[in-house]
């Protein structure tokens, strides 16, 4: 029996994607006062970023519960015993010690792995979908465990912000905090470094940002898997990806819009680049 795969939704990965690769995405939940949906389950990113953009409700956001990870865990084990679960940074959400939590609430028998991955959006869904891959190959526990411990020193996640607002009032902002006096007009890129929010550098406009992200991809000499994704930049990230295809002609781009919970963060016009390296 091949091992199971499960993350949670702030990986990006999409539903389609899911399926296709066997992997068990547990969604977090986005609150709007006191209405609760089931991120990318019961709201779709369209319908968040709409309520984000002209609502006039600050979301906010929980992880799943332990029960929640346990109840999957069960059913999972109907069909194998072993099950390797992958999350979001813990210093971003607790959903890493509910996944930890859950392992003893299980009714059924099987060895469960969970591994805070210290990553956020495709930084994180590249590494399920690479390992996805390995599992449905046949690759054991041990083996999966040890390339997820290697692919998250390759995992290089670069996020350009539009505005840091959102991800200063929802408690996220991290080390990159001192930038909250910034010039409005200036453009924040941040990076994800032992497991939290980082600043990297700013630019003036869109254009430069675009341009930094180009470059970030272009500084890897071995690209094994590529992603772009973005919250509410349709256009801007088609051609940053049109860009990056010239850098990776033979590999496939992943491309995702950002879950709604990682948008009560990010805001609109957030654009993001993800390089996995390849395996030396």
């Amino acid at each position: 029996m091949a091992v199971k795969i499960i993350t949670d939704s702030l990986s990006d990965i999409t539903s389609s994607l899911a399926e296709e690769l066997g992997v068990t995405v547990v969604p977090l939940t986005v609150l709007f006062g006191h209405e609760q949906y089931l991120d990318r389950v019961t709201i779709t990113t369209d319908e968040f970023y709409s309520r984000l953009i002209n609502g006039n409700i600050w979301p906010t956001t929980t992880q799943p519960t332990p029960k929640t990870f346990a109840d999957v865990y069960d059913e999972l084990l109907t069909e194998t015993d072993e099950i390797l679960v992958i999350t979001v940074s813990s210093k971003l959400s607790g959903t890493y010690q509910s996944a930890v939590g859950a392992i003893s609430m299980t009714e059924k028998k099987g060895r469960i792995e969970v591994i805070n991955s210290e990553k956020v959006a495709m930084g994180l869904g590249l590494i399920v979908i690479t390992t996805a891959r390995k599992a449905n190959e046949g690759a054991s526990m041990d083996d999966l465990v040890k390339y997820v411990k290697n692919a998250i020193n390759r995992s290089h996640f670069v996020v350009y912000f539009d505005t840091l607002t959102y991800l200063a009032k929802g408690g996220r902002i991290g080390k990159a905090k001192e930038l909250m006096g910034s010039v409005l007009s200036i453009k924040q890129i941040l990076t994800i470094k032992d497991g939290e929010m980082t600043p990297l550098t700013r630019k003036r406009s869109l254009t430069a940002g675009m341009d930094y992200l180009y470059q970030h991809v272009q500084s890897f000499q071995k690209i094994g898997e590529l992603a772009v994704e973005h919250t509410t930049a349709q256009g801007e990230a088609d051609k940053l990806a049109d860009r990056v295809k010239s850098l990776a002609p033979d590999k496939h781009i992943y491309r995702s819009t950002v879950s709604p919970v990682l948008g009560v963060y990010g805001g609109p016009g957030a654009i993001a680049v993800t390089v996995l390296e390849a395996e030396k």
